[in-house]
């Protein structure tokens, strides 16, 4: 989920001469050489010519981060997510210090994919920067003007969701597909209880399960509401709703900087449920039990008792789950500690859900006849239990790998991964091209106008596709994709920040600035994927 010199000049701090030019430089072919004694890329240290058989890139992760993923009646995402990533987060323990030197030409740089795909940056949550940059007038300038490179704006949101509903509080609500599935169940199986309590409705039964069924799900949206408003209140980003088959997700970006915030955060969705029950009671009192109304309000009466119920049990991912996590939080002073126990309990809970929600069911401890055979609704109960279990215990192990990438997030630094790069004019053959990068110890090339600012990069796989004898008569503006103002990107990002920088505008490589606006070097997606792969890998 960061170099250059002038001009094709080998960048100060290494053992070149800085006035050394590319063609006193040995070349032995076209192709981007390192030089100087450079340590193994665990990735394979591949220039940026073509090559026999070109690196393929590594396989993307999930998007753990952004998105917090909940459970049934729409639990708090915990994030715990993403992360979305797309791949949460909120603080987390500082990562080890980082090298702030600018890459030398025999730096250790990670590979990037011979495809030119867009590698899909991850998800996560906290905000790390790094140390300032000093500044080297040797360096060309990544833009005119007062020379502060801005970091790239977020766009709206683009990620598909399913059905967009509004946008209330200016977060939007989605409906994924799946509900759709469940009001169709929910329609069936109420509307057949409705016909037994009401015979006189007969096929109109059906109608007011289904509105039932659009009731209920209001329900889970003001439960998740109740979780956004707190968000906002701390000041968290939000970044949208949605209503799915087991409930709703509210994908709130980072977490809670305190654990009172943070068992706040997750006790105002079952608190408001329990408040909708207590309504729809009172309700229940002025009409008649036997009438639509009254069945109507029964019913979502139940079911948001049901819902606050499930959801304080104390399990991630779970709202009791977070509720926990935020006691163990307060009481050791370490997040960490807190989601790993939160996670466990979470995932004995799965267990419980599978063996113990049939055997209460077929006993009747749930309000209904004991069944002596095995019948369609011991089937369906097995099925349901199942499914919730699932549920819970994915949510769980999503919880502690988030956790365990929070603690490696700061690692993701933009000056440590990016690509030393040679700045090059558009009409320059790429053969030339390659090697004055060759010469310089670069794995990148940018291109520039006559007064030295930077227009374009020329893209990897771009390079890798052109036929060695045709790379005189190439030119490298052929190969290049413009720069917009989201490819790029400070030197001084680090961990969640770079990540969104990198989310706001998807590309497959990226030019690195200083704060001074001088070109720091390229930076490639697939590095980022690759170090966040790794990050993950690592145990906490």
């Amino acid at each position: 989920m960061d170099a250059s010199g002038g001009r094709g000049q080998p960048r100060p701090g290494n053992d070149e001469s800085a006035d050394r030019t590319g063609p006193e430089a040995p070349a032995a072919d076209d192709t981007l050489h390192p030089s100087g004694d450079r340590p193994a890329d665990p990735a394979g240290d591949r220039p940026l010519g073509p090559s026999p058989s070109p690196a393929e890139p590594g396989d993307a992760p999930a998007d753990p981060g952004g998105e917090r993923g909940r459970g049934p009646a729409g639990t708090p995402a915990p994030d715990g997510d993403p992360e979305d990533a797309r791949p949460g987060p909120r603080t987390p323990p500082a990562g080890p210090g980082a090298h702030e030197d600018r890459p030398a030409a025999g730096a250790e740089r990670p590979d990037a994919p011979a495809d030119g795909r867009t590698a899909d940056v991850p998800r996560t949550g906290d905000r790390h920067g790094g140390p300032a940059a000093q500044k080297h007038a040797d360096r060309p300038f990544a833009h005119s003007g007062d020379g502060q490179g801005s970091p790239p704006r977020r766009p709206e949101e683009r990620q598909r969701g399913g059905l967009l509903m509004g946008r209330p509080f200016g977060v939007p609500v989605y409906v994924a597909p799946s509900w759709f599935l469940v009001a169709i169940l929910i329609t069936w199986v109420f509307g057949g209880q409705i016909d037994r309590v009401l015979p006189g409705l007969g096929a109109a039964s059906y109608l007011v399960s289904l509105f039932f069924a659009v009731a209920f799900y209001a329900s889970v949206l003001v439960h998740e509401l109740a979780h956004t408003l707190a968000a906002l209140r701390f000041k968290l980003p939000v970044r949208r709703i949605q209503l799915q088959f087991f409930g709703g997700v509210s994908e709130i970006e980072k977490e809670a900087e305190t654990p009172g915030r943070e068992f706040v955060l997750a006790f105002v969705g079952p608190l408001l449920s329990l408040v909708l029950s207590g309504v729809f009671y009172l309700a229940l009192l002025a009409v008649e039990p036997s009438s639509v109304p009254g069945v109507l309000l029964a019913g979502l009466m139940i079911s948001n008792l049901i819902v606050a119920v499930f959801n304080l049990l104390p399990g991630l991912p779970l709202d009791g789950g977070r509720m926990l996590r935020a006691v163990v939080w307060a009481i050791t002073g370490k997040p960490m500690t807190g989601t790993v126990a939160a996670a466990w309990v979470g995932r004995a809970l799965a267990v419980c859900v599978l063996i113990g929600l049939p055997l209460l069911t077929q006993s009747g401890a749930l309000g209904s006849d004991a069944v002596d055979n095995v019948g369609m609704d011991t089937v369906l109960d097995a099925l349901l239990a199942a499914i919730l279990a699932a549920i819970i215990w994915t949510g769980a192990g999503n919880s502690l790998r988030m956790a365990r990438l929070r603690e490696h997030l700061p690692e993701l630094r933009a000056r440590n991964l990016t690509r030393r790069a040679v700045p090059v004019e558009s009409d320059t053959p790429l053969s030339e091209a390659l090697r004055r990068a060759n010469a310089a110890g670069a794995r990148a090339l940018v291109v520039v106008d006559p007064d030295g600012v930077p227009v374009s990069l020329v893209r990897e796989a771009a390079i890798v596709g052109v036929p060695e004898h045709r790379r005189p008569w190439v030119a490298v503006s052929g190969l290049a994709q413009d720069l917009t103002d989201g490819m790029r990107v400070s030197a001084e990002l680090a961990g969640e920040d770079l990540l969104d920088a990198l989310r706001a505008a998807p590309a497959t490589e990226y030019l690195v600035v200083e704060e001074t606006g001088e070109i720091y070097g390229v930076l490639s997606a697939a590095d980022v994927e690759r170090a966040f792969v790794k990050a993950m890998a690592r145990p906490s």
